[in-house]
C-alpha cells in the first residue's frame, strides 16, 4: 500500500503483524529502555520496516535511533518517515540527494474520537469534510484529514526543527486524485535557497486503514508527487 501513495525515489515497506524476531541494535534498545513486550515489538518491526527499505535504496543496514525531539535520526545521506498503529507499520525512505523530506502517516480508516476533529480542523477544512462526506459517506473524511495532518507534520519539522500545530497547515483534500495540498499559514522552512509555503501529497483509504505520504523533492517549494 505504501509503495502506491510514493514517488519515484522513494522506497517503501510495511508490515501488518509484528515480526517476533524482529532484532533491535544495542544503541536502539538503550534509547527505547524498559517497556512492555508490544511496545518493543512495534518498536522493533517498524525498524525492521526501515531497514529493508534501505536495502531497498541499496543501502547497508544501520540503526535508527530517536533524537531527543522524537523524530527518528537516519544515516547520513538519507530521509524517511515511519508510521505505526493497530495492525500496522510502515517506513519510507530515500536519498537525501533525491528528496527533502518525507512524511508517512497511516491510520485505523474508522471516525475520528468526539471532540478531537474540533481541535484539530480549522473551519474551511470542517467545510469540506461536511461536502465530501454528503458525496461519499463510505469514506471517514475527518480521518483523512488527520492523516494528512499528521504526514504534513512530519515532512515539516525534518526541514524546519521546530513544531508546527494543526492549525499551522490548511488541508485540501481532492477526491477524484487521491491527492492532497497542504497550505502553510505560517512562514515555512527555507529548501534550496527558496521558502516553501505549501506540500502536496498522495492518500488512499484500503484494507481498513487510511494513509497518507508528503515528499518534498524540488528547491521551487512544491513537493512532487506525481507519478509517470
Amino acid at each position: 500500500m505504501i509503495q502506491s501513495i510514493l514517488p519515484v525515489g522513494a522506497f517503501g515497506e510495511e508490515l501488518f503483524v509484528d515480526l517476533p524476531a524482529a532484532g533491535l541494535y544495542a544503541v536502539e534498545a538503550a534509547a527505547l529502555g524498559a517497556v512492555s513486550d508490544g511496545r518493543r515489538m512495534e518498536f522493533a518491526s517498524v525498524r525492521h520496516c526501515a531497514r529493508r527499505a534501505m536495502a531497498g535504496l541499496g543501502l547497508p543496514a544501520a540503526p535508527v535511533v530517536p533524537s531527543p525531539d522524537g523524530a527518528p535520526q537516519w544515516p547520513a545521506g538519507v530521509v524517511g518517515s515511519m508510521t505505526h498503529c493497530s495492525g500496522y507499520r510502515a517506513a519510507a525512505l530515500a536519498r537525501s540527494s533525491d528528496l527533502h523530506s518525507i512524511g508517512i502517516d497511516a491510520e485505523p480508516h474508522g471516525p475520528l474520537p468526539d471532540g478531537v476533529l474540533a481541535k484539530v480542523a480549522l473551519p474551511s477544512e470542517r467545510a469540506l469534510l461536511h461536502e465530501l462526506t454528503a458525496r461519499d459517506p463510505r469514506i471517514h473524511w475527518d480521518r483523512v484529514l488527520f492523516t494528512a495532518k499528521e504526514s504534513t507534520f512530519k515532512a515539516w519539522f525534518p526541514l524546519a526543527r521546530s513544531p508546527l500545530g494543526f492549525n499551522g497547515a490548511e488541508i485540501t483534500l481532492h477526491p477524484e486524485r487521491g491527492t492532497f495540498e497542504a497550505r502553510l499559514r505560517v512562514p515555512g522552512p527555507l529548501v534550496g535557497g527558496r521558502e516553501i509555503d505549501r506540500f502536496h501529497g498522495r492518500w488512499t483509504v484500503a484494507v481498513g486503514l487510511a494513509m497518507s505520504a508528503i515528499t518534498v523533492s524540488n528547491i521551487e517549494g512544491i513537493s512532487d508527487v506525481e507519478h509517470d
